[in-house]
């Protein structure tokens, strides 16, 4: 949209209220082209600023129990997701997880896999993470000698999936991909059935 940095610190600060109250935020613009000879890349566009969404995805009430009960069970319950970091750190604390650092996908590029070993040791919460990068983690977790559960319902999870030594597909809303490459598959999509 072409805004001025101003611009982009205010709009980004209400990005940042807004995931801090564990919303889903998008940001909306509309453009035309009337021409036929396509710019290059998208910023060459000239998109005229709408404003934001915030979106509420409520946690299941069955999810907080879910957590204690991992947490008894010595079980250790990490997010891996591509939602903002603040979004996903609030959502976290609403679920009941025990409390843990964050790690940023572009944090995590960072990172060799000894380093990612001792951060996921802390860590909670990924977030911004691109499918290589759950393939990555997973890997990581277990060649430091976890046993490693992971669910996923996309196509894009697969990978993980099949990496893990037990991988939980969601079955109402999950990819035939996904359930493929899973060893068990949700039919409730219920995190706390497992």
């Amino acid at each position: 949209c072409h805004m001025t940095d101003q611009q982009i610190q205010e709009w980004s600060a209400v990005v940042n209220e807004m995931a801090s109250q564990g919303l889903r935020v998008l940001a909306v613009a509309k453009g035309s082209f009337p021409n036929t000879q396509w710019p290059e890349q998208e910023h060459d566009f000239d998109f005229e600023w709408i404003g934001l969404i915030g979106l509420s995805d409520p946690i299941r009430p069955e999810i907080a129990q879910a957590m204690q009960d991992c947490q008894t069970a010595g079980i250790k319950v990490l997010m891996i997701t591509g939602d903002y970091p603040a979004t996903a750190k609030v959502i976290a604390q609403q679920a009941g997880m025990a409390q843990g650092n964050v790690l940023s996908g572009q944090d995590l590029e960072a990172l060799n896999d000894e380093q990612l070993a001792h951060h996921l040791k802390t860590t909670n919460v990924c977030a911004r993470i691109s499918p290589h990068q759950k393939l990555r983690i997973v890997q990581v977790l277990k060649a430091n000698g976890e046993i490693v559960a992971m669910t996923g319902d996309g196509v894009n999870d697969a990978p993980a999936l099949k990496a893990a030594h037990v991988g939980v597909a969601m079955g109402a809303r999950g990819t035939d991909v996904a359930r493929e490459a899973a060893s068990l598959v949700l039919v409730d999509d219920n995190f706390a059935s497992i």
